[in-house]
């Protein structure tokens, strides 16, 4: 059941997520010469890498799937034997990720604003940091869910399928965090 929750709450921030797309479209199908003023402040391959990062942090994240599939919290062989790492490992190592993600788009947020680039600047500031913002607001979501599975997980006497099954949806909802952006990068930073 709480797989299937997940799923259909997903499909409720699909939507949501739709709304902004079609925001950013119709915004921009209105301001064309702005819009090519505007995306030739922005900084491809800091972005870019910040992305390479996010994306990567999604397979991370599934190998800390795999090992609470196994029912493996922890670690059972040495600090480098990736393939003994429990899910705590990977997902700290998805947390981490996902924090450098986060201090980028703070940091990319910041360069745009030196160069007048702000949510009430323009049509452009106010579609950019508007899909942008939600999006690394669901990043943090999924961060201080990773926490909170992390947590559960060292609170529990024996890690069981309860546990399990926690960490397979905190990971749908990662994946679909990744997947939107994928989606924001090629729309915002790719067809400019």
């Amino acid at each position: 059941m709480v797989s299937v929750g997940t799923v259909v709450w997903l499909s409720s921030e699909l939507m949501f997520f739709a709304g902004l797309f079609a925001m950013y479209f119709t915004l921009r199908s209105t301001s064309g010469l702005m819009w090519a003023e505007e995306t030739a402040k922005l900084n491809f391959p800091f972005a870019l890498v910040n992305t390479i990062v996010l994306v990567a942090s999604s397979f991370t994240c599934q190998m800390g799937v795999f090992a609470a599939e196994r029912l493996q919290p922890r670690r059972t062989g040495g600090r480098f034997s990736f393939t003994q790492w429990g899910m705590n490992g990977w997902f700290i190592l998805t947390f981490l990720m996902g924090s450098f993600f986060v201090a980028g788009q703070a940091t990319e947020y910041a360069m745009l604003v030196s160069e007048h680039v702000s949510l009430s600047s323009n049509a452009y500031g106010s579609a950019f940091y508007i899909t942008t913002g939600f999006h690394g607001l669901h990043v943090i979501g999924g961060l201080i869910a990773f926490l909170l599975i992390m947590g559960r997980s060292f609170a529990a006497k024996k890690f069981g399928h309860f546990e399990a099954t926690s960490a397979i949806v905190t990971s749908y909802y990662w994946h679909f965090v990744d997947v939107v952006w994928i989606g924001l990068f090629l729309v915002i930073y790719v067809l400019k």
